[in-house]
């Protein structure tokens, strides 16, 4: 029986991503959370504190892991952030409605390890605001860490350190962990990527050309949407596309608007 390739890539390409934080120690503290399990790639999203990088307390609760959080980079929106990335992870504890498929910890590291050619991202909101449903729904999937019902309330540096430590261990087990197939349960060989993964933006680009086309054809009320994009993100997250599949979605969107030829969004 042919197994998984195992990403063990998965150390240099797991990005942190932090939303908009508000306390600095907790940066650090993030930066201290990766470190441990050996991850270096760490990128902030406009945080709300001061200088996030320098502050006392950052570089105190970093405790011995300032190397990370000086390697950190401050960038002004996702689509920076997300800038060579192919397979988002929303961090949240609250669920939606619209929501991509949602998978634990240890599901989500066993499916990354599976899949050599993801490079990932995990995305964590404000530490009291959470992560926005807009963002949310452009991510492949969402993780939902299982605690206690009564008392499910992590700290920001807690919830990395989880993450951190179950992605570690995946690749530590050689795979053998129970994870989420991409195939078919009756296929015996999971086989991970067969061609590029397509990137956020290449995804996106093709929401925003495929929202014109159902306009163009009449099947989407621009002026009365509803549900139809959330739950056509939804559909699609759980395709993980490649890149090839989005130039011909995109080329169906082509023909749909009648701009053959033309340039596209």
């Amino acid at each position: 029986m042919n197994l998984p390739q195992i990403n063990t890539n998965l150390f240099n390409q797991l990005r942190f991503i932090l939303v908009e934080t508000s306390r600095a120690g907790n940066i650090g503290a993030v930066a201290r959370a990766m470190k441990t399990m050996g991850y270096s790639d760490l990128v902030l999203v406009t945080p709300r504190c001061d200088h996030p990088l320098h502050d006392p307390e950052a570089v105190a609760f970093a405790s011995g892991a300032q190397d990370i959080l000086a390697a950190a980079r401050v960038v002004g929106s996702m689509a920076e952030a997300l800038q060579g990335v192919n397979f988002a992870a929303a961090v949240s504890a609250r669920l939606r409605e619209f929501s991509p498929p949602v998978l634990s910890p240890r599901q989500f590291a066993g499916q990354l390890v599976a899949q050599p050619e993801a490079r990932a991202a995990l995305i964590f909101g404000n530490e009291r605001f959470g992560l926005p449903n807009e963002l949310v729904e452009k991510c492949h999937v969402l993780i939902n860490i299982p605690a206690n019902p009564e008392y499910s309330s992590l700290n920001l540096s807690q919830a990395a350190q989880v993450l951190a430590y179950e992605c570690r261990m995946a690749v530590l087990d050689g795979g053998g962990v129970m994870h989420t197939p991409r195939l078919p349960v009756g296929d015996a060989n999971p086989v991970g990527f067969h061609g590029e993964a397509a990137s956020i933006a290449q995804i996106e680009g093709m929401y925003a050309h495929l929202e014109q086309a159902l306009v163009h054809i009449g099947f989407l009320d621009a002026s009365n949407p509803r549900k139809l994009m959330p739950r056509l993100k939804r559909l699609f997250a759980r395709a993980q596309l490649e890149k090839e599949e989005v130039n011909i979605l995109r080329g169906i969107a082509r023909h749909m608007s009648g701009r053959d030829g033309k340039q596209d969004p």
